[in-house]
C-alpha cells in the first residue's frame, strides 16, 4: 500500500469527463511523475489530492486516511504539501519573512501574517527560517523583497517553505514553468537533493520531459482522464501507448 491511494476516481464537469475511475498508488520514498496531453486531467487529479476538488465518485487516501471533505489547510496538516504552477509567495515580505511564516504556521497550525512582528521576537522562529534558507542555497537573499526575486529564486523559496511544515509528500504543478533553461536546471539539481537527502514523497505533474526523466522512479500517463501506463522512465520512453497518447503534441511535450 502506498502511502497516496487514489481508487476509482470519477470526477465530471457538466457533460465532460474529466477524470475516469482513477485509480493510482504513489510508493513512499519515491519521485513519481503523472504525464499526459494537455487536457488529460492532471489538474483536476492534483486538485482532488490537495481538497480543492471533491471526487464525484471513488476514494483518495493519504497514509489509510481519506483527505475527502477536508479543507486544504487539514491536508496540509496532515503531511501534504503542493507547490503551484504561479509561483505562491508574499512579494510584500522580505524572503526571511516568507520562510518564517510557515515554521511559525508548523508551530502553531495556522498561517497568520499579520503577526510577523510578534514571529521576528521569536528567535527559535528566526533560526529555522535561516537554517531552511541556507538548505535553500538562499541565505545571502534573506533581506530582499520576495517580489524582486527571478522566477526560478521565487520558486526555490516557495519549494523551500513548504519544506519548512515538514511534509511527508510534496506535490509539485509543473514546478519549472516558464523558466529559462537554467532555472529549470537549477529547480532539478535542487528537487534532486531533496529527494537525496529528505524522507520524502515527491509526486509531479510536469509537461517537460527532461524534468521528468531527471527525476521520476515511477511515471503514470494520463490520456483522456484514464490511466493509460504506469512503469519506470526506461520502459515509459519508448512505450507504445504513450506514444499514440501523444500523437500531435509538439516535441516539447
Amino acid at each position: 500500500m502506498g502511502i497516496l491511494e487514489v481508487k476509482g476516481v470519477n470526477k465530471r464537469f457538466g457533460g465532460l469527463q474529466a477524470l475516469g475511475d482513477v485509480n493510482l498508488s504513489i510508493a513512499d520514498n519515491v519521485c513519481h511523475a503523472i504525464i499526459g496531453p494537455n487536457g488529460a486531467g492532471k489538474s483536476t487529479l492534483l486538485n482532488c489530492l490537495v481538497g480543492k476538488l471533491i471526487p464525484d465518485t471513488g476514494s483518495v487516501s493519504f497514509k489509510g486516511n481519506s483527505v475527502l471533505g477536508r479543507s486544504p489547510h487539514e491536508i496540509n496538516q496532515m503531511g501534504i504539501s503542493r507547490v503551484f504552477q504561479t509561483p505562491e509567495i508574499f512579494g510584500d515580505l522580505s524572503v526571511l519573512e516568507n520562510m518564517m511564516i510557515p515554521c511559525f504556521a508548523k508551530r502553531d497550525g495556522y498561517f497568520k501574517l499579520n503577526a510577523i512582528s510578534d514571529v521576528m521576537a521569536q528567535r527559535d522562529m528566526v533560526e529555522k527560517a535561516e537554517h531552511m534558507l541556507e538548505e535553500m542555497n538562499m541565505a545571502n537573499k534573506k533581506d530582499m523583497m520576495a517580489s524582486s526575486m527571478s522566477r526560478g529564486d521565487k520558486r526555490r523559496l516557495e519549494i523551500g517553505m513548504c519544506l519548512a511544515q515538514e511534509p511527508s509528500l510534496l506535490l509539485l504543478d509543473e514546478p519549472t514553468a516558464g523558466m529559462a533553461r537554467a532555472d529549470t536546471n537549477n529547480t532539478i539539481d535542487l528537487l534532486k537533493q531533496i529527494k537525496d537527502e529528505r524522507d520524502i514523497t515527491i509526486a509531479i505533474i510536469e509537461h517537460d520531459m527532461h524534468v521528468v526523466f531527471s527525476l521520476a522512479d515511477r511515471i503514470t500517463v494520463l490520456a483522456q482522464g484514464t490511466p493509460l501506463v504506469e512503469d519506470t522512465p526506461e520502459n515509459i520512453k519508448g512505450h507504445p501507448k504513450v506514444r499514440e497518447a501523444y500523437l500531435g503534441e509538439n516535441s516539447g511535450h
